[in-house]
């Protein structure tokens, strides 16, 4: 068996050694068992070469994956589903309100609040607890553009502007969301000025994928099995998870998906949606 670790090019253009160990901890978190990603790793150690991207090495993991059973390769890819919830980012702030909902939080999307110099739109605002979160987001549809430190100065301000217009009426936090990373700069801010931020891989534990993890709450991009166009149609009324397609299967009619897709489709949303059931032994 080879063991030799090719140099990578990661989205940022940053060369690094490839990793087999991380390889096989993201495919098992896709649900595949061990002696599928030992067979998909085996396949993949054959195919590299000094200079392939992490994209093309993910997207040939995702091809194998998705040869194993759809679900797997839909959870493995579930950072590129994230991309795809749109341009304009809208999407990602009411992706972000569903998986506060699953937490308890009750949620407003796009409030305008009043500051002292002017008026500010704030993305969401959360309350849990008799207690107040202003929630900023920050959607990139394309890898290797992180946050960096002008994000989270540009936040504050605002925020800042809106307690001292509401004086007494101080929310318990200010949070400022992204899909991807925050620079090392734009943490060490964050943290000086007490804004809770939340990406793609931090805090550890906490991170925006742990929680999708845990709450099993993959947005309906993630399918394998619907085209753009569906997933496109099932966002713009308001079908932001996969749990949602589970609520109102009927919107799958309205675009003509044939009944054995449709079950195929439906099955997919199960096993993604409730972990308990998917593990392969």
């Amino acid at each position: 068996m080879k063991t030799h670790k090719p140099d990578i090019i990661k989205s940022s253009g940053q060369k690094v050694k490839f990793s087999f160990s991380k390889l096989r901890r993201s495919l098992l978190k896709s649900g595949a068992n061990k002696t599928m990603v030992s067979s998909i790793i085996d396949e993949i150690r054959d195919e590299l070469y000094n200079g392939i991207s992490t994209k093309e090495v993910y997207n040939r993991a995702f091809a194998l994956l998705k040869d194993y059973k759809g679900a797997f390769a839909s959870r493995y890819g579930l950072k590129k589903s994230i991309y795809e919830l749109g341009p304009s980012g809208f999407p990602f702030e009411k992706y972000i309100a569903e998986i506060l909902k699953i937490q308890n939080y009750d949620t407003k999307l796009n409030a305008t609040l009043q500051g002292v110099c002017v008026t500010h739109e704030v993305d969401i605002i959360a309350f849990k607890d008799s207690k107040r979160s202003l929630i900023e987001c920050k959607f990139h549809n394309e890898e290797g553009r992180n946050c960096d430190v002008k994000i989270p100065l540009y936040i504050n301000s605002r925020f800042q502007d809106i307690y001292s217009y509401e004086k007494s009426k101080h929310p318990d936090e200010g949070w400022l969301v992204t899909n991807t990373r925050f620079t090392s700069d734009a943490i060490t801010y964050g943290n000086c000025v007490g804004i809770k931020l939340l990406s793609w891989d931090s805090p550890k534990g906490e991170s925006l994928k742990d929680l999708i993890d845990r709450s099993g709450a993959y947005p309906v991009t993630t399918s394998t099995l619907l085209s753009s166009t569906e997933k496109e149609f099932l966002l713009n009324r308001g079908v932001i998870l996969g749990r949602h397609v589970l609520e109102k299967p009927f919107l799958l009619d309205h675009q003509g998906i044939s009944q054995n897709r449709k079950n195929r489709i439906i099955s997919e949303f199960k096993i993604l949606c409730n972990k308990d059931h998917c593990d392969e032994k």
